[in-house]
């Protein structure tokens, strides 16, 4: 039977973790994974909105990837800020009300969603939550909830982006 599960990607919180563990994500390959591994019929990407990055934002889509944008803002250092994590909330709560999905996947190190994850354990809706970081890097407060972890550094052979062969 086939399922029908969303996955809630932290984009900032994804992209950090795996690069702070020195590598590169496939998108398309994680997006595949989630759907064969996961039964992930929708992934949505939450991800601030930069200008400069739209290459990156249309190779997410052709991979299958339902981006929300986040408007950014600059702090003194001209570092973009893009705090997505209300509107992940908020979509994986309707999501949950409008019983749009059987399970949910969490892409995520961050503690701000320790609330969500026991929300949707006491909902049954909770499937796994996929950390970008190494296990001491992911947030001490979702550790806390016991929801089942998994570290995307443990499943590297079949998400990362494998360097091309020149010839």
């Amino acid at each position: 039977m086939k399922k029908n599960n969303y996955a809630y990607i932290d984009g900032n919180n994804l992209y950090r973790g795996v690069s702070d563990s020195g590598w590169k994500i496939d998108f398309f390959r994680f997006r595949k994974w989630l759907s064969d591994k996961y039964g992930v019929t929708k992934a949505y990407y939450f991800i601030g909105l930069i200008p400069k990055e739209k290459d990156l934002y249309t190779s997410l889509q052709e991979s299958g990837y339902t981006l929300i944008f986040k408007e950014v803002v600059y702090d003194s250092n001209g570092r973009a800020k893009g705090n997505c994590d209300a509107d992940f909330v908020l979509q994986s709560v309707v999501d949950v009300y409008e019983n749009n999905c059987e399970k949910q996947i969490l892409i995520t190190s961050d503690g701000d969603y320790a609330g969500l994850v026991k929300f949707l354990q006491t909902k049954n809706k909770l499937r796994v939550i996929l950390s970008p970081s190494i296990e001491k890097k992911c947030s001490i407060l979702l550790k806390r909830t016991n929801a089942p972890i998994t570290y995307l550094r443990d499943v590297y052979n079949k998400i990362s982006l494998k360097r091309k062969n020149p010839h």
